[in-house]
């Protein structure tokens, strides 16, 4: 069985999820906050084994480097955003309305995904292309749930007036890789509540 946690961390309200079998435990976006992303590691007592980033603005990948350094774990990243790790502007913590932070360098990522599917610490996941809000945005598809990142939020999408946002690719990604999963499916965005495909189908206002 499959469980999922999320925290909310830093300045901008992002979401990390914490993803862990019996055994292992998987991190996904860790924007802020390390320290207490690990004491919450700690007390879930499973083994972590990666970090998945669904993109690399500076609000989910504030904390990779210190996480990935703590539990000598890889980081896996869409080969579109690779060079934004290491990049401030790119990852948008070097932007001039950002001057109350540093500018983060986080190191390459020891993988870059393809669209596929894979099994880590025995945990399968589906990786998915949902560009709109940012050119590497993906998705991943789990048996129980799907991690949606910035593409998609309870009640809205992710913004597109950002570096390689796109408002049409935006929504095409959400219908063509998000809108056809069962409805049921519970989503889990980079930012505020968790939401399900069916009420998204149903309700979202950029698509009714």
């Amino acid at each position: 069985m499959i469980q999922i946690e999320g925290f909310v961390t830093g300045i901008a309200q992002e979401n990390c999820y914490l993803i862990h079998n019996e055994h292992y435990l998987l991190i996904v976006d860790p924007g802020s906050e390390g320290d207490r992303l690990s004491q919450e590691i700690t007390r879930i007592g499973k083994t972590p084994c990666g970090i998945l980033l669904t993109h690399t603005h500076f609000d989910h990948i504030g904390a990779v480097e210190q996480l990935r350094n703590t539990y000598n774990i890889p980081v896996y990243v869409s080969p579109l955003e690779q060079k934004w790790l290491g990049d401030p502007i790119l990852n948008l913590s070097g932007l001039g309305r950002h001057d109350d932070m540093p500018d983060l360098i986080v190191q390459p990522a020891e993988h870059e995904f393809e669209l596929k599917e894979y099994t880590i610490g025995g945990m399968t996941f589906q990786v998915v292309p949902t560009p709109g809000h940012s050119i590497g945005s993906v998705s991943f598809i789990f048996d129980d749930f799907v991690v949606v990142g910035d593409a998609l939020f309870k009640g809205s999408i992710g913004r597109t007036d950002l570096h390689t946002g796109d408002l049409q690719q935006l929504l095409y990604s959400i219908k063509n890789y998000l809108f056809t999963l069962p409805r049921e499916l519970p989503a889990y965005p980079g930012h505020g509540e968790a939401t399900t495909i069916g009420h998204e189908i149903d309700t979202n206002p950029f698509f009714n």
